[in-house]
Parts: C-alpha cells; sequence; structure tokens
C-alpha cells in the first residue's frame, strides 16, 4: 500500500478566528501540512505565487479581492487545487465555474474536511476532466438540494446566468455573518472605508468598497444617485427638485437622500 503524500496547503481568510480553527483541525490530520495562512486576497497571491501550495482553503467573501477574484489572477501554471470553505452557499454555482475542487460550508465538520482533502487527492491523481466535473457537480448539487443531472441541465441552459447577483449579501462584522436580503436593503451610504448597508429600519456595516458592493447588486433594481450612495428603486417614491437646483430622492419611508444631477437621467431611466 503505497504512503499517503503530504499535501502543502494555504488558508486564506480575512477572519483570524476563522484561519486559526481550520489550521488546528488541518494539523490533527495526516497528509497535510500548512505552509502559510493570508488574511486578504493580495497577499494570498503573492504567497501562492512564492510557495506553489498543492491546495488552497479560499473564503470567498473577503474585502478587496475576493476569493472569486483572487482565482482568476492566478496564472494557470501556478494554480493549486481550490477549495472554497465559507460560511454561505450562495456562490456555489460560481465555485463550479472556476473548478474548484470542493466547496465546504463553515462551520465545518471534520468528516467533510476529509471528503475535501480526498476530492483534492483524486484530482490530482487524474487527468479525467470528465470524472472532475462530475465530483463538483456532486459537491454543489449537496448545496443546493438538486441532483447533479438537474443541475447539469442548467448549466447547460444557462438558467444560471443571473447568479452573479446574489439574493442575499453576506455582512461579516466581528466574526458574525448576517445574511440581508438584497430585497430588503432600502438604501446604501458610504461612511469612510465602509458601507452602511440600511434595511427594514437597521443599518449593516460592511468593510467593502463601494464598487465591490455594487457589483452584487442587480442594476434592473439597484442604482447610484451620488458617489456613495446606491438606493434600491423600488422603494423611491419621488424625485423632489431643490430650489437650489440640486435634486433629491425621497424613499417609502420617508427619508430623503441627495441625488447628483449626473445620475438624474440614468436613475429616471430605470424609475
Amino acid at each position: 500500500m503505497s504512503a499517503v503524500v503530504t499535501l502543502s496547503a494555504v488558508i486564506i481568510d480575512d477572519e483570524p478566528l476563522a484561519r486559526r480553527g481550520l489550521r488546528l483541525r488541518l494539523e490533527q490530520m495526516s497528509g497535510v501540512e500548512v505552509i502559510a495562512e493570508c488574511g486578504n486576497g493580495r497577499e494570498a497571491l503573492d504567497k501562492i505565487l512564492k510557495l506553489n501550495p498543492d491546495v488552497i482553503f479560499l473564503d470567498i467573501q473577503m474585502p478587496g479581492i475576493n476569493g472569486l477574484q483572487l482565482v482568476q489572477q492566478i496564472p494557470l501554471d501556478k494554480l493549486p487545487q481550490i477549495v472554497f470553505v465559507t460560511a454561505y452557499d450562495q456562490y456555489a454555482v460560481e465555485a463550479f465555474e472556476v473548478n474548484a475542487v470542493d466547496y465546504v460550508l463553515k462551520p465545518i465538520e471534520e468528516e467533510r474536511l476529509e471528503l475535501a482533502l480526498t476530492r483534492v487527492r483524486e484530482k490530482m491523481a487524474t487527468a479525467d476532466i470528465a470524472v472532475q466535473r462530475e465530483k463538483l457537480l456532486e459537491a454543489v448539487a449537496d448545496l443546493t438540494k438538486e441532483s447533479p443531472e438537474e443541475l447539469e441541465q442548467k448549466l447547460v441552459s444557462g438558467q444560471f446566468a443571473g447568479s452573479a447577483y446574489p439574493e442575499k449579501i453576506a455582512v461579516k462584522d466581528s466574526g458574525k455573518i448576517t445574511l440581508v436580503p438584497a430585497s430588503e436593503i432600502d438604501w446604501i451610504d458610504a461612511a469612510g472605508d465602509y458601507m452602511c448597508v440600511h434595511a427594514l429600519g437597521e443599518t449593516h456595516v460592511m468593510r467593502i468598497t463601494m464598487k465591490e458592493l455594487e457589483q452584487q447588486l442587480d442594476p434592473k433594481l439597484f442604482q447610484r444617485i451620488h458617489r456613495s450612495t446606491i438606493v434600491n428603486l423600488s422603494r423611491v417614491r419621488e424625485i423632489r427638485a431643490h430650489i437650489n437646483g440640486e435634486y433629491h430622492l425621497v424613499l417609502d419611508n420617508g427619508e430623503c437622500l441627495k441625488m447628483s444631477r449626473s445620475y438624474k437621467n440614468k436613475v429616471q431611466h430605470f424609475l
């Protein structure tokens, strides 16, 4: 019986506690060595290019470069095996599209982590693309509760074309993740390096850029009305002209938001 080849691994997650927890779990398993930890995408890209790990355990929702963007920046000849480790399943199909090995939900179960490592070894041992595709379809099916056959049909027919705009936005704050339905968001405004997401009378704070957050929102429903404000168009009651030539949007809840004149025509087009 041949010995198990030791896999070199890099953990990439912006939450220190999440990195530590995953490292401890991996260190208790045979055949895997954690050679680096990274707290953001830019640091991770540098480590991957220098260390050439066999596998990366990658969180998707990170400030700056997120997990999916990081994968797209790695040269093909340097691309390690990818296991997404995340607290929510909204990017399962995107993980399939970038040919990840597996997609594991937090909190991670030891048995599930062992399965991910098995899938990594199986993919490294075979060049059979069909087999690799089937394995990942099974992993995504576990999350979406659909059969691999149903998922295959949807991928072929293009029914996942709208998956770029998740139904829920994941807000990470002090290690806690809150899933805010996009349909419940009234408006979003910038506060320094943070975004304030106003939904159902509550304010959720995210450390993310306006551009990155805007890319997660369906432009048919959300439009920027100011360089630092995005609004849910379904919440708009009226556009009100001000005596000084400025404009304001009035929302259903009575909130009055300043609108830049440069955005007025574009917003009116969607209303």
